[in-house]
């Protein structure tokens, strides 16, 4: 299934979405790592930006600065969504996010967050980080900078980014762990057949 997303996004918008699917997205996409999950979290500093119904990039750009003082997206590739796993359930709750995008599956805490709160995440292909850049129409503004570039806020106005393949959906649904499994189920007998083979070895 291939299906655009506008924000804001609605819960209706998720409803029908299956891990595995590919979406895009058009409307403001904002760039959210470490430091800005740490801050709401941990220190209970409150976002600069209004995420509800909206979306995040778990990712660290390289932006230039122009002669009028506005800014052009040069890179933007996705950080591994892992490193927030510790965060995200709590932040989908506070801030009423609706689609977080990085690279890489998120854990079972993440996947619970999506499944209570409505949201889903997805994988943006890694590798690919100067296509990413020409989805980005233009920066609408830049929030904590005193982080540094990787880890400002960017607010970016997108139009048909991605491709992004849905990996946790509303149900709670986590298509890499869903792989795991399938992936250990094959190899047992795999491993056994060459255990039987080569044990001897010690």
């Amino acid at each position: 299934m291939k299906k655009l997303l506008t924000t804001p996004i609605s819960d209706e918008d998720l409803a029908d979405l299956e891990v595995g699917d590919v979406v895009y997205l058009t409307g403001r996409l904002v760039t959210c790592r470490d430091v800005a999950h740490r801050r709401l979290i941990e220190q209970g500093r409150p976002l600069p930006v209004d995420l509800k119904g909206g979306a995040i990039f778990h990712a660290g750009p390289i932006v230039r600065q122009d002669e009028a003082g506005g800014f052009e997206m040069v890179s933007i590739g996705p950080t591994t969504s892992m490193r927030m796993e510790t965060f995200e359930k709590q932040f989908i709750k506070e801030t009423g996010v609706k689609l977080v995008i990085g690279k890489g599956g998120m854990g079972p805490e993440t996947a619970a967050g999506c499944a209570e709160h409505k949201a889903v995440h997805a994988v943006f292909p890694g590798g690919c980080a100067v296509l990413a850049a020409t989805k980005v129409e233009r920066i609408e503004g830049a929030e904590w900078r005193d982080l540094g570039m990787p880890e400002t806020m960017w607010i970016n106005k997108v139009n048909a980014f991605g491709p992004l393949i849905i990996s946790i959906d509303t149900k709670g649904n986590n298509l890499f762990e869903r792989n795991k499994a399938r992936f250990n189920e094959r190899r047992k007998p795999v491993a056994e057949k060459i255990k039987a083979q080569v044990g001897f070895i010690s």
